[in-house]
């Protein structure tokens, strides 16, 4: 039996150098892959790049202010969407700490793999400093979520109507009816949330049970939740004030956009067309897993930019302006804000 097992530790220890040297050539295949790809595209478009880059030199310098106005407004308009959930749920915060949380988890969910869940805990963690209960820092987190994807669905089916395009009604319909369905749903869970813990219990029973533990164990925890979602209780004036907000913040996000276009040429272009190329874009975002979309985002809104009439040189200086401002630029702020929350409020 010794001898077997030497035997077979030795196979194990030949077959781990002969499984590495295989990943190494296969990580050096791909980065060889890529940079080839980005070789020939550099070669392929130059000319437009170079027109590009010849564009981007001088700016118009108040059109370009008009745009990171706009950014910066947009910023606003996000936070002020999460802050009049919180004053439904009645709980009042100064505005300029919610304009800081927004910056410091936007750019920890667009520049961190998985930023996602990085922004989802810090916005968690400091909502609870502003004295949200879980139950209230969860539901205003979901919901943001909710109305900001909405708000781009909304914003989406008013460019296609407006450029006499055919958007597709059922799919209009149905997320018409899905978020009446969440907003019913919302006030009937906040109005009676003894009406969960039917179905809460029945769940952790399940997950009980895969524990090996008491089927009752964790039900006081869950029920002290449940009771808390009384307080977040979406008045009809504040949740039109955060759809209100949703929307600017990408209506505002596109007029960046807009003036980063008119900032580098005076090429005219559809005011729908460029909403329908922002729109194709920021959804394109959403389907990668790259921090900030980088090269997707971009690829798609040069694509739309185009499709809408606009010189592929003068599609790209706009884009690369456009994602300076609102990628680089904010981004940057919220680093920064981060910083100095952490500073102030450093973690557990």
């Amino acid at each position: 039996m010794t001898v077997i097992s030497g035997l077979a530790e030795s196979a194990a220890g030949v077959r781990a150098p002969t499984r590495a040297r295989r990943r190494s050539w296969v990580r050096r295949s791909a980065i060889a892959a890529v940079i080839i790809l980005f070789a020939v595209e550099l070669v392929v478009g130059w000319p437009s790049l170079s027109s590009a880059l010849s564009q981007l030199r001088a700016p118009h310098p108040g059109r370009l202010a008009a745009g990171v106005v706009a950014q910066l407004i947009a910023m606003g308009a996000y936070a002020r969407m999460q802050r009049s959930l919180l004053l439904s749920a009645g709980l009042r915060v100064p505005l300029y700490r919610h304009i800081a949380l927004a910056y410091a988890a936007h750019s920890l969910n667009e520049t961190l793999p998985g930023g996602p869940a990085f922004s989802t805990k810090f916005n968690y963690q400091h909502m609870r400093r502003f004295g949200a209960t879980p139950a209230v820092a969860s539901w205003c987190i979901a919901l943001s979520g909710i109305l900001s994807t909405a708000a781009l669905a909304a914003v989406t089916a008013v460019g296609a109507l407006a450029s006499d395009g055919t958007p597709q009604w059922y799919a209009l319909a149905a997320l018409a009816a899905v978020a009446i369905l969440i907003t019913v749903g919302v006030r009937k869970v906040t109005r009676r949330p003894e009406m969960v813990e039917p179905a809460a219990r029945a769940v952790l029973a399940r997950l009980n049970r895969v524990r090996r533990r008491p089927a009752e164990q964790g039900l006081d925890r869950v029920r002290n939740f449940i009771a808390q979602l009384g307080s977040a209780r979406l008045t009809p004036g504040y949740g039109v004030a955060a759809a209100t907000f949703a929307v600017l913040n990408w209506g505002l996000d596109a007029v960046c956009l807009w003036m980063c276009l008119r900032a580098v040429s005076d090429d005219p272009i559809n005011p729908t067309q460029l909403l329908l190329a922002f729109c194709a874009g920021m959804a394109a975002g959403t389907l990668t897993i790259v921090p900030g979309g980088l090269g997707i985002i971009d690829s798609a809104l040069i694509l739309g930019l185009v499709a809408g009439g606009v010189e592929t040189p003068t599609a790209i200086a706009t884009v690369v302006l456009y994602r300076i401002v609102s990628f680089g630029f904010i981004i940057g702020v919220g680093w920064i804000t981060w910083l100095v929350m952490r500073h102030r409020h450093p973690a557990p």
